[in-house]
């Protein structure tokens, strides 16, 4: 019977040495099957469905702050168009490899007028204009700026939560649907403040 030498002189025979080499090379090709089947899961997770985004700056305070860990939703608007109150990851128009995080504020075919701190809306529904609640602001926030903006299609209009510290629409203008990314879905950091995030209900404000 054939023998195979091992270090230090102990004999094994030959078809046991085969053996283990065959179980050892069944292990490693299971592995890479597992390796394979799983990013064919995972990455169009991650690049398709959904994506991590890193909060940085105070632009979205008291509703996000600088060093949050979020989870964006790509999927929904391929199937659906964005709303007005959604948190939005977006491409900066004026530099396409930065990412910014606003809310939506106006949506396409509506002008947004900014006069003496009120946002006011007017579409076919509100053909004179209206002031909605946003109740996620914090009281007393100013809005600067007046003017009126006239949206186009596929064009929508964002500001940040923290009114008088953001750079939004009102600087680099009316944001195209192609350069959104997705919207916030989760809030996965801190732990102690995980959210699931939903677009609020918008109210006309009372005079």
């Amino acid at each position: 019977m054939e023998e195979e030498q091992r270090p230090g002189g102990e004999k094994i025979p030959a078809a046991a040495g085969r053996s283990i080499i065959r179980a050892a090379l069944e292990y490693i090709g299971e592995l890479i099957r597992v390796v394979v089947i799983s990013l064919a899961i995972i990455l169009p997770i991650r690049y398709f469905l959904v994506q991590p985004f890193y909060v940085k700056g105070a632009s979205m305070e008291p509703n996000f702050y600088d060093h949050e860990y979020l989870i964006i939703d790509e999927l929904s608007y391929r199937l659906r168009e964005p709303r007005r109150g959604e948190i939005v990851v977006f491409r900066y128009p004026a530099d396409p490899a930065q990412f910014f995080i606003k809310r939506i504020v106006g949506l396409p075919g509506e002008t947004v007028e900014i006069q003496n701190s009120a946002l006011k809306i007017k579409n076919a529904q509100y053909p004179e204009g209206v002031v909605f609640t946003e109740d996620y602001l914090d009281s007393g926030a100013v809005i600067y700026g007046n003017f009126s903006v006239a949206l186009g299609n596929g064009e929508y209009y964002l500001l940040g939560d923290n009114r008088s510290s953001s750079l939004d629409s009102r600087q680099f203008g009316p944001v195209a649907k192609q350069l959104l990314i997705g919207r916030a879905w989760i809030r996965g950091w801190p732990l102690d403040k995980v959210t699931r995030f939903i677009a609020p209900l918008y109210v006309e404000k009372e005079n």
